[in-house]
């Protein structure tokens, strides 16, 4: 089982953009989480939300708010132009929950539980399972 549940806060506006040819929203971001045993010492982690959860991300979650993310680790590869191989590890969002309040004086929704199938979006992301019988 792949399931990740992160509480922290963004470490700067999460990046909207759409990728080209299928045009799917993709929206990244750092949450900063603070380690539970080590007073002052965090872990930033990469996250990434396609579709219209990325685009919701996008809307209303700015640099410092608190925010809690349900999802799966993924890691991948690629390229670089110098030539070496770089690797990548991000939580793939799923679900996601405005918690606290965020370090600025912006207007903001208020904290509630976003789901992209309570909008009717019904968008589900793919993953590598394929018709597994489980």
């Amino acid at each position: 089982m792949n399931k990740v549940i992160l509480i922290g806060r963004t470490t700067e506006s999460p990046e909207l953009r759409y990728a080209p040819g299928t045009g799917t929203a993709v929206c990244r971001f750092t949450l900063a989480v603070n380690r539970h045993y080590k007073k002052d010492e965090a872990d930033f982690i990469n996250c990434v939300a396609f579709g219209k959860t990325g685009e919701t991300i996008a809307q209303y979650i700015l640099k410092g708010r608190q925010v809690a993310i349900s999802g799966r680790i993924q890691s991948g590869s690629y390229d670089a132009n110098d030539g070496s191989k770089r690797y990548t590890t991000d939580v793939v969002v799923e679900n996601f929950e405005f918690i606290g309040s965020s370090n600025s004086n912006n207007n903001q929704v208020n904290s509630g539980v976003w789901n992209p199938s309570d909008e009717g979006f019904g968008e589900e992301i793919p993953n590598d399972f394929g018709d597994a019988p489980f």
